[in-house]
């Protein structure tokens, strides 16, 4: 018996599970990446004749959760009007009853793999600083994403920061929770589903404890992801206690918000004390040179003129034309 070949096999698979968007408006161009709710595709948009991302619910659904929850995802980035946000353009249903939306094509580099970049730690820290302001914008906006960690952000050739993956995004005050594939989908408790990636999610979303869910379990994220983001080089001590803060299990000793992380983050890079380190006083003086360097360079130099010209008085030493004078020349 002749058996075909792998990559024919993988071919036929994806011929058949490949979306059918001959009803909609859209050209299928090709698969970006595949997760355990939906595939996002490379697609045109044939009335405005531009690329679009596609992403598509995955055929097996058999709890039928991972619709409601893709359609969530949909409507929750169209509220989010944000530069940090990548914005959806349409919502709709294929023939087959999958459900897809429509949103701009992004392209970039992953946090993780920018952080192995040669970018230097305040250049890292100011692209954590964009990270936390969308962050805090859709908190303003009463969503909580929930599953914030380095895949799921993006820095772009041109400077642009996005966080991606709003599928497990919790609305305040929505009740109503679906267990994701693709999520850690522990044994229901009698609080809510386990959701979010082991090493990121907060202690009480470990726990299933969907009531405490809210602005500082994402803060606890972003402080596992900054110390993520800060380990390729040596960290000080005062950005260690900031991450500590932040990434702290238990949730009332947290900054209170994704606002206070930021104002943290600021007073480390100028040079500032910060709240969740006390320095010792050869830390607060090591500091403050590193601060002033410009200061304490033109102090230092003007101490050693000062301290020439004082030799110079006092041993008597003159230029060669004083000298031959002291010694009797013409």
């Amino acid at each position: 018996m002749d058996y075909l070949p792998d990559k024919v096999i993988d071919h036929l698979r994806q011929a058949v599970v490949a979306p059918d968007f001959s009803a909609t408006r859209y050209e299928l161009l090709g698969e970006i990446g595949r997760g355990g709710m939906g595939t996002v595709y490379v697609g045109r948009d044939t009335q405005l004749d531009r690329r679009v991302a596609l992403k598509v619910l995955n055929v097996v659904d058999p709890d039928r959760e991972a619709a409601p929850r893709m359609a969530d995802e949909a409507r929750i980035l169209a509220r989010l009007e944000h530069p940090g946000i990548v914005p959806v353009h349409d919502l709709g249903t294929l023939p087959d009853g999958r459900i897809f939306y429509a949103m701009k094509l992004v392209e970039g580099t992953r946090l993780d793999a920018y952080a192995r970049t040669s970018a230097s730690l305040p250049e890292r820290l100011r692209v954590f600083l964009r990270i936390c302001e969308t962050v805090a914008f859709a908190h303003s906006q009463g969503v909580i994403h929930r599953d914030i960690k380095p895949e799921n952000i993006m820095v772009g050739p041109f400077g642009e920061v996005l966080v991606l993956d709003w599928g497990v995004a919790k609305i305040a005050g929505l009740a109503r929770e679906h267990s994701a594939a693709g999520s850690v989908a522990g044994s229901d408790t009698a609080s809510g589903t386990v959701i979010g990636t082991p090493g990121y999610m907060a202690p009480e979303q470990a726990a299933g404890a969907i009531n405490q869910v809210d602005a500082r379990s994402d803060v606890y994220s972003l402080g596992m992801t900054l110390k993520a983001l800060a380990a390729p080089s040596p960290v000080p001590k005062r950005l260690q206690a900031i991450s500590r803060k932040a990434a702290a299990q238990d949730r009332s000793l947290r900054y209170a918000g994704v606002l206070e992380l930021s104002a943290e983050l600021e007073r480390f890079l100028a040079g500032e004390p910060v709240l969740a380190y006390r320095e010792s006083a050869l830390e607060r003086l090591g500091r403050l040179v590193t601060r002033n360097q410009t200061l304490v360079l033109l102090v230092a130099a003007y101490l050693v003129m000062r301290i020439v010209l004082f030799y110079v008085e006092k041993w008597g030493l003159a230029s060669p034309s004083q000298a031959g004078g002291a010694l009797g020349g013409p």
